[in-house]
């Protein structure tokens, strides 16, 4: 058999990518990392992983480099665990997404390319994250690297840091893996030690103080996604409600009702629902927290939760502070309307309440963050602070596509109950409703579609968390000195500069 013989001199090259084609796929697979570790996927190691491939994109590039990397990764990160989003507005999905993929891009430009980037990366992450959850339109906390820890060893540090407190650490243990990547093992060792300091004091944080039990009905009337679609669903979303309610058995002393699944077209008060709630408390005996939309004028709604108590009166009422943008209300509406005026947006816009995020009961006060607004670590801090003593949630998922929204909400859920030290109940009209405890753990959970009430006993608590007692002001701080400082060492030269990956062989 004939056998051709190399010439004389003459290798076997080595299969490689155009390093353009390398670095974007580099990105895509950081982002997706982190997207993967996003609810409802959950794969929490994943984000860390995500952020040690973002670290080493950095690492010795040029500011104009690092701020279209850090782009990238944080679109593919962001444009499929937003993609709900697509139902509301396909303009608006794609500008978001542009938007805050914006911020990380600054992120990426904020940090210095060498060693000093493992100080400053952490703190970038955490101002950007700061930044989205609160510009434009009062912010877009979705998708957010805090909720991928929610299933967590590092939730936990919500307890002293809040939901930013946890972006910082998923920040340090991505640079510490990327550290340890390079055989950089002080960067390293010195990284993991703080993740796990923080850990440890943070289980001993304060967490609040147990004062009494509530037992609480979370009920879900169940049905398809989207019934709540058109107005004329309304009588079946209610009916549904009645009937889940009226089958409840278990002796209970409040019962949470969901976002909206009352609706009127005109004011509440006389109106055919308000008759049927009065009624349902007075024949229950307990108070009922029922979510309501009413109309406001000819421009405007209300979206409340309403407490009717068990002498058949109406007792207080919480207004929904924080709205959907797109969803509830049209930022520079005459703008959007002559842009795209096909795109369904509503004809109304929510008025934003501006009250405490509290409702009183005659035997416990509860918080009270409605549907989105449990997505902001602020609302349900209002609510600890003014006095709740356990918190609801009374949502309406089932408007959504897809059941993102419903899962990164529950996640949330676990994320304000760790940083305000308090029981919270999630009610939906076709899922997910939920109980977690102080601890951030689900104790129960319905499935999507399902007729179901929930029963638990949960506590009743008071006291502060370090997060509730000290707010935003100290973690953004503490994000801005770790950039600045990270800046000063890559200056300095006092750490250690990652090797370079060796050279192909290119001979």
């Amino acid at each position: 058999m004939d056998v051709t013989k190399p010439a004389p001199g003459a290798t076997r090259r080595r299969a490689t990518l155009p390093p353009r084609v390398a670095t974007a796929a580099g990105c895509v697979a950081a982002g997706a990392c982190i997207a993967l570790a996003v609810p409802p996927v959950g794969l929490w190691p994943l984000a860390i992983l995500g952020v040690a491939g973002w670290d080493r994109l950095l690492a010795g590039r040029p500011a104009g480099s690092r701020a279209l990397r850090s782009w990238l990764i944080a679109v593919v990160w962001l444009a499929p665990m937003t993609v709900w989003m697509w139902d509301l507005t396909v303009p608006g999905w794609l500008v978001a997404v542009g938007v805050f993929g914006a911020w990380f891009a600054a992120a990426g430009a904020a940090v210095p390319p060498g060693a000093g980037r493992w100080l400053a990366l952490p703190g970038a992450l955490m101002l950007a994250e700061a930044a989205r959850w609160s510009f434009p339109f009062d912010g877009v906390p979705l998708a957010t690297l805090a909720m991928t820890q929610a299933d967590g060893p590092l939730a936990v540090a919500a307890r002293i840091g809040g939901a930013l407190g946890v972006v910082g650490l998923v920040g340090i243990s991505g640079v510490a893996l990327s550290a340890a990547a390079v055989r950089a093992w002080r960067p390293a060792a010195v990284a993991v030690a703080s993740v796990a300091g923080v850990i440890v004091v943070a289980s001993v944080a304060p967490s609040g103080t147990a004062i009494g039990t509530l037992e609480v009905a979370a009920v879900q009337g169940g049905g398809p996604q989207r019934t709540r679609a058109t107005p004329a669903d309304a009588s079946e979303v209610l009916a549904r409600h009645l009937e889940a309610t009226e089958a409840l058995t278990d002796t209970v002393d409040v019962v949470v009702w969901p976002e909206n699944v009352v609706s009127v077209s005109g004011t509440l008060d006389g109106s055919v629902p308000d008759g049927v709630l009065r009624t349902l408390a007075s024949d229950l005996g307990v108070p009922v927290v029922a979510g309501i939309t009413e109309r406001a004028g000819d421009t405007e709604f209300l979206n409340a939760s309403v407490v009717y108590l068990p002498d058949g009166t109406v007792g207080d009422r919480y207004d929904k502070v924080l709205r959907v943008p797109f969803g509830e209300y049209v930022p520079l509406r005459p703008l959007m309307e002559r842009l795209a005026p096909d795109a369904g947006l509503p004809r109304r816009d929510a008025r934003a309440g501006t009250t405490p995020a509290v409702v009183a009961l005659p035997e416990a006060t509860l918080g009270v963050a409605i549907s989105w607004e449990v997505f902001f670590s602020s609302r349900a801090r209002d609510g600890a602070t003014n006095g709740g003593e356990v918190l609801i949630n009374p949502t309406n998922g089932s408007s959504y596509w897809l059941t993102q929204v419903q899962s990164q909400q529950v996640a949330s859920s676990q994320l304000r109950a760790l940083e305000t030290g308090r029981w919270v109940v999630q009610a939906a009209p076709t899922g997910f409703s939920a109980i977690v405890d102080p601890g951030g753990t689900v104790v129960a959970r319905t499935d999507v579609g399902e007729q179901a009430v929930i029963v638990a006993s949960v506590e009743r608590r008071t006291g502060a968390t370090w997060a509730t007692r000290l707010g935003a002001a100290p973690i953004l701080a503490a994000a801005a000195a770790a950039v600045a400082g990270g800046w000063a060492l890559d200056r300095r030269g006092r750490t250690v500069t990652p090797p370079r990956a060796p050279s192909p062989d290119r001979h």
